[in-house]
């Protein structure tokens, strides 16, 4: 028996793991059962998981396999479980450590989405373009906004944070015709050139830039941006790669190499902040840890704001959303209801919503919650192949044994109350003993 939990971490959660129509499949094909525990804020309702098979129920006691979306209040983990979420642990992450000391002191198995990846790394089960998409369209709601504050009429006030439309298709076919509008008639001198940047080119960048190509998009190289002419039927974009956010320290020899440069960031310096001038919107979609340099500092936003003259970045999207991580202004998350504050340069200070002089910044960390219907469907079409051999495992029986395939023994963090072998680095800020 497996479990779909309901989600708690924030009321605008609306997504599952699975679909009803996945859920309808995997019970036909292979003969799995399912519990739905009953959720009123999710965007499919019990009677269609209901419908399509499952039984709800109000806890999910009965089912050795539970599988949520989001990360699980420590009170709520039952003894000798399987639990598969996104955890958020595997940086060690502070607020998520009572969590995962409370599995291991439960016996529990933990398998993170997060982890289920193929033998290049690559990621396998994931939401991410849906936060690029969510979040593409929210930092486009901002600006519009900001921009409108600032004086300056412009098309983008026509443009709805995400969960306010119907779907996605919704959401697209309305910027579409935003964009076709920006083609007839054009942009206003004031919000000229227009320039949006891509910090990264993943899944996440992917996704925000489908979103922002509904408009009538140029792309142009980072060498092009000091350059750019100010046309305003044009709204130009620019995708920042490794080689163009870094480069070697002073006294480092050799061109830049990627391998080298995830293997020994601290050979490395920014030299990303030059290119931000030139932008109106910067929206960043990179993976961080704090061993890499930062693409934005606190000091770099003062010296900016501090000049005689307004500077042409409006907007941060900062989808990624580290916590005074790779943009350190990004000091708090936000939510869907009110996404964004402006962060205050010269005093370090922030406001809620769009006033202040410094950037407005977008941070809201569940993104794809807001494109619940179409970013479950995706979620649950790229999980489904894997619950097979996950309802067949035999967790009994060491990991290697199990009967777990070797992409899913390879997202195990911890396995029986025990962390797993490439996870034992996570000991350390659990003080607790780990072995496999």
């Amino acid at each position: 028996m497996i479990g779909i939990r309901r989600e708690d971490k924030s009321k605008w959660e609306a997504r599952a793991p699975l679909s009803p129509q996945d859920l309808r499949e995997l019970t036909a094909r292979h003969g799995l059962r399912f519990q739905a525990q009953t959720a009123p804020f999710r965007r499919f309702k019990d009677n269609e998981y209901q419908a399509a098979g499952a039984e709800v129920v109000d806890d999910l006691r009965a089912c050795p396999i539970i599988l949520g979306v989001k990360e699980i209040p420590p009170k709520f983990l039952e003894p000798d479980k399987t639990y598969v979420f996104f955890s958020h642990t595997i940086k060690g992450q502070p607020a998520n450590m009572p969590m995962l000391r409370r599995l291991i002191e439960q016996g529990c198995t933990l398998i993170d989405y997060e982890r289920i990846v193929d033998e290049q790394g690559r990621r396998l089960v994931f939401f991410g373009r849906y936060a690029g998409l969510a979040g593409m369209i929210d930092t486009l709601w901002a600006l519009g906004r900001r921009l409108e504050h600032e004086g300056i009429d412009n098309p983008l006030t026509q443009v709805r944070r995400a969960y306010e439309y119907a779907d996605l298709e919704h959401a697209q076919r309305e910027i579409a015709a935003i964009g076709e509008r920006i083609r007839q008639q054009g942009l206003p001198a004031a919000m000229t050139p227009f320039v949006v940047g891509f910090a990264g080119y993943g899944n996440v960048s992917q996704g925000a830039q489908e979103i922002y190509d509904l408009l009538p998009t140029r792309a142009i190289s980072p060498a092009e941006l000091a350059g750019v002419a100010a046309d305003h039927r044009t709204c130009y974009k620019v995708v920042f790669r490794e080689e163009d956010m870094v480069e070697l320290t002073a006294g480092g020899a050799g061109k830049f190499d990627l391998p080298d440069y995830y293997q020994h960031p601290e050979k490395y310096r920014s030299k990303f902040f030059p290119q931000v001038r030139h932008l109106t919107a910067l929206v960043n979609c990179i993976y961080w840890e704090p061993k890499y340099p930062r693409l934005v500092t606190n000091a770099q936003l003062r010296e900016m704001f501090g000049g005689p003259t307004r500077p042409r970045l409006h907007v941060i999207g900062d989808i990624s959303c580290d916590i005074e991580g790779s943009i350190e202004c990004t000091v708090k998350a936000t939510e869907p209801g009110e996404p964004v504050f402006v962060y205050e340069p010269a005093t370090g200070q922030v406001r809620d919503g769009l006033v202040g002089n410094g950037p407005v910044i977008l941070a809201v960390d569940i993104l794809p919650c807001e494109l619940p219907i179409d970013a479950t469907v995706y979620f649950g079409h790229s999980l489904s192949p894997f619950l097979p051999a996950l309802a067949q495992a035999d967790f009994g029986r060491p990991l290697a044994e199990s009967g777990l395939p070797p992409t899913l023994q390879r997202a195990t963090i911890v396995y029986r109350g025990k962390l797993t072998e490439p996870y034992h680095y996570l000991t350390e800020k659990l003080r607790v003993p780990s072995s496999e």
